[in-house]
């Protein structure tokens, strides 16, 4: 079968990477399209995944709109060359709207209830939308739900082994050895708050202190050029060895919900300090008690506490309650491949869609 995979974002690459390289192994043609985002084109290239870049990055809403209509325009056209069974994506906008031209199937994965323009502009052209059951938005008929997370489609021990030679790899000004506690700090950018209430921290400065005297290197990333009297912590490595690294740190203290969940499943302790819950993010927590959640007044005090909090602790809980977290959610790429295969297929039949829950 043809089948067409959309690029937009870093984490696009690792979701699809293990069910590009699977379902060509069972003989299918695959055609991966891009655009250029942060590092993802950068990833596709670290892992040698044939693609065509399609449109450039943007810098605002205005340009992000722009870049999107020429993604699609461009998309609409080698999709209609290539003739595929099923376009599938994250989030999938310009997934669903160029299938739907074409009368080919559109299958959506997403997890992210508050990116409500993209859910709006996309799922109402797409034949089946697959989501996290955690997810807390009921679609409609065409939702199938399953009992896992994106990032148990790239970090399922079934699909990924840390190296720890990553500490060696490391440009960051500290000297970690193999038995040193750290902490990774995932911050929004390197400023102070923008808007009250909705910012991030005001002062990295502090969190260096608090997890040092915790008894915790510090490890920095962040959007931009950090302060002068930060750049020896700043974090610098390949971007396709950051989860090497989430799996060996001690715990990770994130501003964003990706970089926090994916260290929760590969069962390092993270905190997760932002004003947008997720149903994955409360999941992780309630459930789990992988990832704690401060996402109210105060959160970035109560947060960085939490994570000296679990620097200081001297027992290890979080081996057991990844092992139960594993035992109770799925290797999701088998079930991206499943699901992707079973809608081609259904191209060549009567033309009707099968939604199916997993698990």
């Amino acid at each position: 079968m043809r089948i067409v995979i959309t690029i937009q974002h870093p984490g696009h690459v690792h979701f699809f990477r293990h069910p590009i390289e699977e379902l060509r192994e069972r003989g299918h043609e695959i055609h991966v399209f891009a655009r250029e985002n942060d590092v993802a084109v950068e990833l596709l290239e670290a892992y040698g995944i044939d693609h065509r870049v399609l449109a450039g990055s943007s810098d605002s809403l205005v340009s992000l709109a722009a870049v999107q209509a020429t993604y699609e325009a461009r998309l609409l056209r080698h999709a209609r060359r290539i003739d595929p069974d099923v376009i599938t994506a994250i989030g999938g906008v310009a997934a669903a709207h160029v299938a739907s031209v074409l009368g080919t199937k559109s299958l959506v994965f997403y997890d992210t209830e508050h990116a409500t323009l993209i859910t709006r502009l996309g799922y109402p052209f797409a034949d089946v939308i697959c989501t996290p059951s955690c997810y807390r938005e009921e679609i409609g008929p065409n939702q199938v739900t399953y009992p896992g997370y994106h990032e148990l489609a790239y970090l399922h021990p079934d699909r990924f082994e840390p190296d720890p030679t990553v500490l060696e790899s490391l440009e960051a000004d500290v000297d970690l050895e193999p038995d040193d506690p750290f902490a990774v700090v995932r911050l929004s950018n390197w400023g102070a708050s923008h808007d009250v209430g909705h910012g991030g921290f005001e002062e990295p400065r502090a969190i260096v202190e608090r997890l040092e005297a915790a008894g915790a290197d510090v490890l920095l990333s962040a959007e931009g050029e950090p302060p002068a009297d930060l750049e020896p912590y700043r974090l610098e490595t390949s971007p396709d060895r950051l989860h090497d690294l989430l799996s060996f740190a001690d715990v990770v203290l994130s501003e964003g919900a990706t970089t926090a969940a994916e260290a929760a499943v590969l069962g390092t302790p993270s905190v997760y300090v932002n004003p947008l819950s997720l149903g994955y993010t409360t999941e992780l927590d309630a459930e789990y008690g992988l990832l704690f959640e401060h996402d109210g007044e105060n959160r970035h005090v109560r947060g960085l506490e939490r994570a000296a909090s679990i620097v200081e602790r001297t027992d290890d809980p979080w081996r057991r309650r990844r092992e139960r977290l594993l035992d109770e959610r799925i290797d999701v790429t088998a079930f991206v491949v499943r699901q992707v295969e079973s809608l081609a297929r259904t191209r060549t039949s009567d033309g009707t869609t099968p939604a199916t829950n997993a698990g």
